[in-house]
């Protein structure tokens, strides 16, 4: 009964997380043909730089505050507590970077030029923010958060088609998904309200704090992680500059790896509450053997199609986007064991601090080889491509040596596959 549950809130929560990459990801043919490489590219370069303030927004509350809801998910009073301190909490963090945001676009011309376009990505990514998806992840019950949110974000996505008729309608783009976003919003806190009973309580700055000081041990690690995800298109603009077609290229590329990403990203996010409760790596094992031949097998179909894949999906001006899509497959191959082998399952083992670890490895090793580059000239959109699977494979190899040494910590009968 149990594992139907599990079963249930997976796909619910597969749907949820995927849809919102889904969705980005179906107006992405259309956008790329009516706004084309150079425009295109400026919104990659703002969307990437919006992962900053999202990382930030996002503060690690996705795994600690999930783990607390977890815990306590039969305390009415301690879930109301837990709610409002996170939203505390993020209030705070949108306004620091509210201040961080206005610095950047009065100082750097980077920014400066187009002020607007980065003021609607980042309220569409602070309203974003408040959607407690820790909460429901927590309670596991997906169903509900799921259905209101993609219904609600899907009509304002199929409004971009309405919309943007020609170049200079580009703001279309982050003025409907703030609208979409705040709708979501609005929904879901309508529904923990009269559903699930919860409101806002009284919470004393000293708890405000403690929340924030506990989530941070997960934040530091998003903040490696990050290193080598959002930072490739972010390095990209700068070194190409505002209307260089490479950054558009390279951002239809890493699109098409991101959906990738995310289609096995919910699976590894609703597998965790669970192993933190059941300890179940017997799963993990089935799991692993289940999806792996099907990545593999979907890799070596892009690879050899990746160019004409790439025209058919963006329009004839982006099939050398292909090369880059090729270069970026063993990252895309390393995703999900990488998250399987991180908090979904060091964590029960008492090793969570491993998974952070792991990612400030990564980010070592990201640094590194940017620097190395660097100093030789050769930042280009190819090596990136290159760097970023060197990263990924290292930090997946740290993550299963940590396993494969401390295994002992695994019951017995489950490693035999009792």
């Amino acid at each position: 009964m149990k594992k139907n549950k599990l079963l249930s809130n997976t796909i619910m929560l597969y749907i949820l997380t995927f849809s919102n990459y889904l969705f980005s990801f179906i107006t992405v043919p259309y956008q790329t043909r009516v706004l084309g490489k150079e425009i295109y590219g400026n919104l990659g370069f703002a969307t990437s730089f919006m992962g900053y303030f999202q990382l930030v927004l996002d503060f690690g509350f996705l795994l600690s505050a999930t783990q607390e809801v977890a815990e306590y998910r039969n305390d009415k009073k301690k879930l109301e507590n837990i709610l409002t301190c996170v939203t505390c909490c993020k209030l705070i963090l949108i306004c620091l970077s509210g201040a961080v945001l206005s610095v950047l676009c009065f100082t750097v011309n980077r920014f400066r030029v187009d002020v607007r376009l980065y003021v609607l990505y980042f309220f569409a990514v602070a309203i974003n923010s408040f959607i407690p998806d820790y909460l429901y992840r927590g309670l596991e019950e997906m169903k509900v958060i799921t259905i209101r949110t993609v219904l609600i974000k899907f009509f304002f996505t199929a409004m971009i088609f309405v919309c943007l008729k020609e170049k200079s309608q580009y703001y279309f783009v982050p003025l409907l998904t703030l609208i979409g976003n705040t709708g979501a919003v609005i929904g879901v806190y309508i529904h923990i309200k009269r559903k699930i009973g919860l409101s806002f309580c009284r919470v004393t700055v000293k708890e405000i704090l403690h929340s924030l000081k506990k989530s941070s041990f997960f934040f530091y690690s998003r903040i490696a992680s990050t290193i080598y995800s959002v930072t490739n298109t972010f390095i990209l603009g700068f070194v190409y500059g505002n209307n260089s077609g490479v950054v558009g290229l390279f951002s239809a590329s890493d699109k098409l790896i991101s959906t990738g990403k995310q289609g096995v990203t919910p699976i590894t996010d609703s597998l965790y509450p669970y192993m933190i409760r059941k300890r179940d790596f017997k799963l993990v094992k089935k799991l692993l053997a289940i999806f792996m031949p099907i990545i593999t097998a979907g890799c070596i179909v892009v690879g050899i199609i990746a160019e004409p894949l790439c025209a058919l999906l963006f329009g004839e001006e982006f099939r050398d986007a292909g090369r880059y899509l090729r270069l970026l497959l063993p990252a895309l191959w390393c995703a999900f064991p990488g998250m399987v082998f991180g908090f979904p399952v060091l964590s029960p083992m008492g090793l969570a601090k491993y998974a952070n670890w792991s990612n400030i490895f990564g980010a070592i090793v990201q640094i590194v080889q940017l620097v190395i580059v660097a100093i030789f000239g050769k930042i280009t959109a190819e090596n990136v491509c290159i760097i970023t699977c060197i990263t990924e494979i290292s930090t997946l190899i740290f993550r299963i040596f940590v396993v494969y040494k401390y295994r002992k910590l695994m019951k017995p009968s489950q490693l035999e596959g009792e």
